[in-house]
C-alpha cells in the first residue's frame, strides 16, 4: 500500500524563544533605549519603558522570528504611549505664536530640541520621521485623528527648524 509522503520544509518558519528576544535586546539595546528616551523626555521613564518592554516581548510568544525587532520596537512605543499618554492640542488652541516657539536648548545634545518639544508632538515627529510609521499607524497607536497626527509634525518640524540649536545651525549651513 501507498505511504504518504512527508517533507521535512527547512524553510519552516520558526517562532522567537525567550532568548531570542533577550538577543535583539542586548544587540539593540543603546537604539532601544534611545528610543524609549526620545519618547519619555526622562532617563527613569525611559528606563521603565524598556524594562517593561523585554517584558512584553519575553510573553510575546507566537510572532514569527522575522519580526522580533519591529516587534519589540513596537513594545518599547505602545509602553511609552501608555507611560506618557500624549494627546493632541485642539486645532483651535493652536496659535502662530506657538507655531514661531522655537524649541531652544542650553545642553549641546543634538537630541535636546527634540526633547523639548510638546509631549504629543514629539511623539508624532519620533514615530513618523524617525521610525517611519504612516500617519494612519500613529493615528491608531496614538488614538487621535490623522489630521491631528499631520498638524503635530508639521509644529514639531516648524519648532526644530526655528530651533537655535548648534545641530540645526549647522545643518542649515551644509544644505546652503
Amino acid at each position: 500500500m501507498l505511504q504518504p509522503m512527508h517533507f521535512d520544509d527547512e524553510r519552516a518558519t520558526r517562532y522567537p524563544t525567550a532568548t531570542d528576544f533577550f538577543r535583539t535586546f542586548d544587540e539593540q539595546m543603546h537604539s532601544l533605549y534611545l528610543l524609549s528616551f526620545l519618547l519619555t523626555a526622562d532617563h527613569d521613564k525611559a528606563e521603565q519603558c524598556l524594562v517593561s518592554a523585554i517584558g512584553e516581548c519575553v510573553e510575546g510568544i507566537g510572532v514569527f522570528m522575522d519580526w522580533v525587532r519591529s516587534w519589540t520596537r513596537g513594545a518599547v512605543l505602545k509602553h511609552a504611549i501608555q507611560m506618557i499618554m500624549p494627546a493632541p492640542e485642539h486645532a483651535d488652541s493652536v496659535s502662530l505664536i506657538s507655531l514661531k516657539r522655537s524649541a531652544t536648548a542650553a545642553e549641546s545634545n543634538p537630541f535636546a530640541a527634540i526633547l523639548l518639544l510638546d509631549a504629543f508632538e514629539r511623539f508624532v515627529f519620533v514615530m513618523s520621521i524617525l521610525e517611519g510609521q504612516s500617519d494612519e499607524e500613529c493615528a491608531i497607536l496614538l488614538r487621535c485623528s490623522r489630521r491631528d497626527v499631520m498638524m503635530a509634525r508639521v509644529l514639531a518640524l516648524t519648532r526644530l527648524a526655528n530651533t537655535d540649536h548648534p545641530y540645526a545651525q549647522a545643518e542649515a549651513s551644509m544644505q546652503a
